[in-house]
């Protein structure tokens, strides 16, 4: 079979089994469970032989596969179902599949008495295939079908336990954010186009090597501002947080493979048409060091631990932002790969711990012990995982990111152009760095990654080790037994430990899809990034040790019960139980958090997201919510009037002739005498006056 047909069946296996998933789940669950696993694990299969065969890409010589056929004329502007492999796309494609098959594998456990389980797995199983259309896609409006479809999956998947307001507004939330980036998105993507004459993307990149763009600073704004919304960057980021009211799989789904890794791979994707705009570069950077140092900050003093791992998430795209706003998308691509397995194990790790403690506050869990002792798989997986997040070696989120702050030093002393720019990127900047963006400029952007992401990885060693002091190193009476953790969720996070443990060491082989460069951490930079976050740690623990008495003294009261507690409730019921962890926790800090004496006044702010939200309240919601009220008034109180009036004379006007109108031949006859006398009295006194 060619490699042209495996890569189409990539995504199609996916969509076949969500297209039978949903028929047959619900009235066979067994098969609807077959159909979840089988089709997505396959397409993994065939994803890792398309890489096999492609041999890494432009790294090692291999030119990029290139297969298209015509799907429509659509006049001088043709859209065609083609596919671009190179180096990163089978990648990512790897990436994606294994993420998703661990994650319907987890999903059989976690949500194993779900009787929705058979739209949800059909949801993922659909949400996974449309990554993957973007991924392969060589064609930007077949990319752009993929992209809505993952917006559209993201608000059912969101929304999935809807009996909650919070699900039902994280669900609407995420749905319309992310349009309101895909509106300029999508205007950027026809500028493009326009310019190219084509929406193939190996055309656009050699209309970009050949000076074809005719306003690539703007076409490059509109695209961001789709990336941001998609990835959950500054200031479009708020909805991903308050997505963590949907499953923890989809959590999972969402932050390690798809959605939020869209934006930074189209980047990665089209960084030749970014590169060709000094001032689309400087705005990247920015939003790139706001988002690290923000979320981090945010991440510090939240309760939930999967908003903790959500903000952690926007820090990391950060980086990978950075990366990219530095002309380096093999660091980019490779923190993004290497935080994908590791953050899709601490997704899935902390539904285990959410499994067996009964809810999702780190609040309550500081106060149960024994936790570690009940779930060692969990324990014994989310520790690499969260030292993988904090960047010590020899974690895989060291090398990723370090190779992003090493980027970031070579820029700032004015170094020579990374390897990865001598690629399609090299093409588009010029012999040399700072042929097009200029020494100034090159250096600003290096200085702000570099300062930004010192300053994050000191507080993500802070908040990676307050999650885990909190969450293994409580103290208290054990929290009530749920029951074991089902066998194929200890299992999925233990196959996820590996390449979290191993993915750094893999860089040696990877340096052939990467565009041939070897992507080893900076000296400078990995000693002083891991020493800062090894402080953040150290900070952490001992605001933990002097807080650690307060537990005793502030008890939270009883814990909201697991789905599989007895007597059980919903998760949905839990979450709504437990406003701690989901409600505005600024309102009602906990005395005994470490993460409140280290930030101190700063907390407040930081636990609400910097009350972004209740800005985007005051400059949008209620803005739109007012022109409503106007509109409302406009419609009944004038338009109404006005429609109302032209209906009431011509009814007043037939009541008149209704009641004319008897029926009584004598009525007829007296109006008929009483009108001829009428007009000869008149005729009488006009002959006089005459």
């Amino acid at each position: 079979m060619s490699t042209t047909t495996l890569a189409v069946l990539v995504p199609l296996l996916p969509f076949a089994g969500a297209i039978l998933g949903l028929f047959t789940g619900r009235a066979a669950p067994g098969l609807g469970r077959l159909f979840a696993v089988l089709p997505t694990l396959l397409s993994g299969v065939l994803a890792v032989l398309v890489a096999v065969r492609l041999g890494g890409g432009a790294g090692d010589g291999t030119p990029p596969l290139d297969a298209s056929t015509r799907l429509t004329p659509t006049g001088s502007v043709p859209v065609d179902l083609s596919l671009h492999l190179d180096g990163f796309a089978v990648l990512v494609a790897v990436l994606v599949t294994v993420v998703a098959t661990g994650v319907q594998l987890y999903s059989t456990g976690y949500l194993r008495h779900d009787p929705r389980y058979a739209s949800y797995a059909a949801l993922v199983s659909l949400f996974t295939s449309a990554m993957l259309l973007v991924v392969y896609s060589g064609d930007l409006i077949v990319l752009l079908v993929g992209w809505e479809v993952m917006g559209i999956c993201s608000y059912f998947l969101v929304g999935h336990y809807w009996e909650t307001p919070e699900a039902r507004a994280a669900s609407i939330k995420a749905f319309l954010v992310t349009k309101l980036g895909d509106v300029p998105f999508l205007i950027g993507l026809f500028a493009l186009a326009d310019d190219a004459h084509s929406f193939g993307i190996p055309r656009i990149l050699g209309t970009v090597a050949d000076g074809g763009l005719h306003h690539p600073t703007v076409v490059a704004l509109l695209l961001l501002a789709g990336v941001a919304g998609k990835s959950a960057q500054f200031p479009l980021h708020t909805w991903l947080p308050d997505a963590m009211a949907g499953p923890t799989p989809v959590s999972a789904l969402i932050h390690a493979a798809t959605m939020v890794a869209a934006g930074v791979y189209f980047v990665a994707r089209l960084l030749p048409v970014f590169a060709s705009s000094t001032a689309a570069l400087v705005v990247l950077a920015v939003i790139a060091a706001v988002t690290m140092v923000g979320s981090a900050l945010a991440a510090l003093a939240q309760d939930d631990i999967k908003r903790v791992l959500a903000y952690s998430t926007i820090g990391q795209l950060g980086y990978m932002s950075g990366a990219l706003a530095l002309g380096d998308r093999d660091a980019a691509v490779f923190h993004l790969l290497s935080h994908g397995a590791f953050k899709a194990l601490l997704f899935l790790g902390a539904g285990v711990v959410i499994h067996a403690a009964g809810t999702n506050s780190l609040a309550a869990m500081s106060r149960m012990g024994g936790l570690a002792r009940r779930i060692p798989g969990a324990f014994w997986t989310m520790t690499p995982g969260l030292l993988a997040l904090a960047a010590i070696p020899p974690f895989s989120g060291f090398f990723s990111k370090e190779a992003v702050l090493g980027a970031a030093e070579n820029a700032a002393l004015g170094g020579s152009v990374p390897a990865s720019v001598a690629g399609p990127v090299h093409a588009a900047v010029g012999p040399s760095a700072t042929g097009l963006v200029g020494p100034t400029a090159s250096a600003a952007i290096g200085w702000t990654v570099l300062l930004a992401g010192l300053a994050t990885a000191l507080l993500t060693g802070a908040y990676a080790a307050r999650l885990w002091l909190l969450a293994f190193r409580g103290r208290g009476a054990p929290a009530p037994d749920h029951g074991p953790q089902p066998l194929i969720m200890n299992a999925v996070l233990w196959a996820l430990a590996v390449p979290t443990v191993a993915a750094g060491a893999l860089a040696w082989y990877l340096g052939d899809w990467f565009d041939g460069q070897r992507l080893t951490p900076a000296l400078n930079t990995s000693v002083l990034a891991t020493g800062v976050a090894l402080v953040g740690a150290g900070a952490m623990y001992g605001a933990w040790r002097r807080t650690a008495p307060l537990l005793g003294r502030t008890p939270l009261g009883a814990v909201a019960a697991h789905p599989d507690a007895e007597p059980a409730l919903s998760e949905a019921e839990a979450i709504e139980a437990h406003p701690l962890a989901y409600g505005d926790i600024a309102d009602a800090p906990d005395p005994a958090d470490p993460g409140r004496l280290l930030l101190g006044p700063l907390h407040r702010h930081a636990a609400s997201g910097f009350h972004l939200d209740a800005l985007y309240d005051l400059l949008f919601v209620r803005t739109v919510a007012a022109g409503a009220r106007l509109v409302r008034f406009l419609d009944r109180e004038v338009v109404d009037t006005y429609v109302k009036g032209a209906a009431a004379g011509p009814r007043l006007l037939g009541a008149a002739v209704r009641r004319a109108q008897t029926g009584n031949v004598q009525t007829y006859l007296g109006a008929l005498l009483a009108g001829s006398v009428v007009l000869a009295i008149a005729a009488v006194l006009v002959a006089a006056g005459a």
